[in-house]
């Protein structure tokens, strides 16, 4: 019995030492090979670039300020950059904001310019073009969707220099400037005053004291009018006619007098 467990620990003492060179020599094979050697490169690349990064903001925190401030505005121009959709969703409620108004009272830029708009969307002349943090609408010759060789051709198509001259709105940030621009006070008419002089043309805003009256007779039309109120009118009023027949009395007697 003896014997056989002697026996028994050698063989499990020359399993365990011939298991151990070939697990040791599998991973050593691995990491010396291509693949190893290059995802180790990687990591420590990665670590030392991580590492320079943090070291970098605690020595220079103002670069570092600017430099994330200029990547959080970046992506923050590119998540706000408006699509083709949002400019034709704009551009139909300020059409609607137009329709609403009686054709005496729109300004004729913001109209002209609104009329414009649609018309070549109507014709498919419009296209959009996105550049990141902004996007461009711009207008074309023809529609691409029709059959005419001038249409179809792709040495005919509009050349990158003309396409400066035919912008016709720059969107960034969420909102289309130009139409923004066009329809700022699009319920007045400035033809109407044309004919006014010069002095009467222009404007001013009112005072502060000149607001603060207005407020303060809107808010006392709010409130109904009593019953004294209206006989404190009543009796002033009933003085007033009896003062004025007591003077005509006085004025009849003198005359009569004088006559006789």
């Amino acid at each position: 019995m003896a014997s056989l467990r002697v026996v028994r620990r050698m063989f499990c003492a020359a399993a365990e030492t011939a298991a151990a060179p070939v697990a040791g020599s599998r991973w050593e094979r691995l990491k010396n090979s291509k693949a190893g050697v290059w995802c180790r490169g990687l990591v420590s690349d990665y670590k030392e670039a991580c590492r320079e990064i943090v070291v970098g903001t605690w020595e220079r925190p103002v670069k570092t300020s600017v430099y994330v401030t200029l990547l959080g505005g970046a992506w923050a121009c590119f998540y706000t950059n408006p699509d083709q959709s949002s400019f034709e969703t704009a551009l139909l409620e300020r059409s609607n904001q137009l329709g609403m108004l009686s054709p005496w009272i729109r300004n004729a830029t913001s109209d002209g310019h609104v009329q414009s708009l649609v018309k070549l969307r109507n014709e498919g002349q419009l296209h959009h073009a996105s550049l990141g943090l902004l996007s461009l609408v711009y207008r074309t010759d023809y529609d691409p969707d029709t059959a005419l060789y001038e249409a179809q051709c792709s040495n005919l198509s509009l050349p990158w220099r003309e396409l400066p001259q035919r912008v016709l709105d720059v969107g960034f940030v969420g909102q289309w400037w130009i139409l923004g621009s066009k329809m700022k006070d699009y319920d007045v008419n400035e033809d109407e005053f044309k004919h006014l002089p010069a002095h009467m043309q222009v404007t001013s805003p009112p005072s502060v004291q000149e607001v603060e009256r207005s407020e303060r007779l809107h808010r006392e039309s709010w409130f109904a009018v009593t019953v004294e109120d209206e006989d404190k009118e009543r009796n002033v009023v009933d003085r007033k006619e009896e003062s004025i027949s007591d003077e005509s009395q006085t004025k009849a007697l003198k005359e009569e007098q004088t006559r006789a």
